[in-house]
């Protein structure tokens, strides 16, 4: 039996127990390092296939590593389980309809990428079985990628530091081998303090903190035009001060984020930030105290690696779907603005190869894109933790269709996919090329020797972690006792 018959044939044994992890954790849905449930489900399950399982690696209680076989290669699995605030919504219902006393729900599909994640784990470890391969396969559980970026404190925490090549992927509406970079950012807290007063009868004696944060937000502002265009900086007030415009507001604090292709690039531009910052407090007399939270690094995609996916992708095929997830496709397909219909049916049928018509039955992406060298060039303007990974092994990663095309992350809209058959068929799919791709690479360890020299070649085995010292991961989620 080959590599795909005998990958093809183990996934279908372990279909359930991967669908089973993403319905578990998709409705546990709990918010960055309070992934307690979720975290449990996936260590459990885990040890019941054998792996060797640790709970609370790099110091967060809800981190994970498991490890089965011995020797190098050793490739590490990385998967995700946090859910986002606000986007709880019921399986499969096309209309926004929240799961009572549920707040969080898997907008951006991470139940399935965990779940995908474990399964690829299982049977690549059954694989090194039956092979008699030396290796070792190795599941990281990574909390809180949606706002805490648990994989950079793993990193400084030398949780990667054994890996030869790390493995991953993300639920989307395509299938694709992903090899865009991504870009960095900075998570900084602005806390200004200042002296109250009563506005009307003696606004003199107040120092407002409200007008530093205004000042601040005007001279960024100001800041934008000056910084390279690929760069992005929003802001989010974490306390205006109170609601009575009467008092001088003596605290007021603002949540920064600084993004740009490369960590350098958003230093650079924090520092200016910290000097408008104190410039806004110079002019209105107050304080400010200025804590870098944290980052994450931007993504370097490895070109060997990305080849090696894709291949083993396109031989393992897009997900299986069956009727009951067309007509689940189908509802969501209905409430789209007739425009965005159109474009996705034209754009669906072209992909796959069939009519319009055909598509319109059987509307989720099926085919897998071929990689090609031009996707290395592409500057996504997203971020991804995985990116602090990519800084200390090659790293490559996938994306497997769990919902309609045109479904944007970060929605209800998704939610209610991803919880559905769905997302298990994307989560099976993904297990199954992930699992192909690192046969591959435990029969040739040559590739990740080139993919190792290709990495080096553009850090020169450099990796500066984001997370500065003394922080703590508690810190990172201001108000987090909100979700």
């Amino acid at each position: 039996m080959d590599n795909l018959q005998f990958i093809r044939q183990t996934t279908e044994e372990k279909a359930g127990l991967i669908a089973g992890v993403n319905q578990g954790v998709w409705k546990c849905a709990e918010f960055g390092y309070e992934e307690t449930e979720s975290s449990a489900l996936i260590a459990d399950t885990l040890k019941q296939e054998g792996f060797s399982v640790s709970l609370g690696v790099g110091g967060i209680p809800t981190a994970i590593e498991a490890s089965w076989g011995e020797g190098k290669p050793v490739i590490g699995i990385l998967g995700e389980y946090d859910a986002l605030p606000n986007l709880s919504q019921e399986a499969g219902v096309a209309e926004h309809r929240p799961i009572p006393g549920k707040r969080c729900g898997h907008g951006c599909g991470h139940s399935a990428l965990g779940a995908g994640a474990v399964g690829a784990a299982v049977i690549i470890k059954e694989w090194l079985k039956a092979s008699g391969s030396k290796g070792t396969v190795k599941f990281f559980g990574c909390p809180a990628e949606e706002t805490g970026f648990g994989k950079a404190f793993m990193a400084k925490a030398g949780c990667f530091s054994g890996l030869d090549a790390a493995l991953t992927w993300h639920p989307m509406d395509t299938n694709i081998t992903v090899a865009a970079r991504m870009v960095g950012y900075y998570k900084v807290r602005f806390d200004f303090k200042g002296r109250t007063a009563h506005a009307g009868m003696n606004p003199q004696d107040g120092r407002s903190a409200l007008d530093a944060c205004e000042l601040m937000n005007m001279g960024v502002n100001y800041l934008r035009e000056h910084i390279i265009s690929q760069a992005r900086v929003h802001y989010a007030y974490l306390d205006a001060g109170g609601d009575a415009p009467n008092v001088v507001q003596a605290t007021a604090s603002l949540l920064y984020f600084v993004r740009a292709p490369k960590l350098s690039d958003c230093a650079a531009i924090l520092d200016r930030i910290k000097k408008i910052a104190n410039g806004a407090a110079l002019m209105t007399e107050t304080e400010v105290k200025i804590t870098v939270l944290g980052g994450l690094s931007d993504v370097i995609p490895n070109a060997t690696l990305a080849k090696v996916m894709s291949d083993s992708f396109l031989e393992a095929g897009g997900p299986d779907f069956d009727e009951a997830d067309y007509e689940v496709a189908r509802r969501f397909l209905d409430i789209l603005p007739e425009d965005a219909k159109a474009k996705v049916l034209a754009q669906g049928a072209k992909l796959n190869g069939i009519s319009e018509e055909e598509f319109a039955k059987r509307p989720l992406n099926t085919a897998v894109i071929p990689f090609s060298e031009r996707m290395l060039e592409i500057v996504a303007t997203g971020s991804s933790d995985v990116g602090d990974v990519s800084y200390i092994v090659p790293t490559a990663q996938l994306s497997a269709a769990t919902a309609i095309p045109g479904t944007s992350a970060h929605t209800w809209q998704f939610t209610g996919q991803v919880g559905t058959g769905i997302g298990d068929k994307g989560s099976i799919a993904a297990a199954r090329a992930i699992a192909l791709t690192a046969a591959k690479l435990y029969e040739d360890p040559e590739l990740i020797e080139k993919a190792k020299a290709e990495l080096y070649a553009e850090t020169g085995g450099k990796y500066e972690c984001p997370i500065p010292d003394g922080i703590s991961y508690t810190e990172v989620n201001p108000k987090a006792e909100q979700h």
